[in-house]
């Protein structure tokens, strides 16, 4: 009985360390793609104001 429960509780615990990675990663990988768009609408900034 105690054996089940922690091969579920080990298994659990493994998918969400490996869900945390994946959002991490994606949440980087989103704030770099913002900070060069931004660095991109700055850079044409005079080409954008009319």
């Amino acid at each position: 009985m105690n054996e089940k429960i922690y091969k579920t509780m080990a298994v659990t615990g493994a998918g969400n360390i490996a869900l945390g990675v994946v959002v991490l990663i994606c949440g980087i990988t989103c704030g770099v793609l913002s900070i060069v768009s931004g660095a991109r609408i700055l850079k044409r900034k005079s080409d954008i104001i009319f």
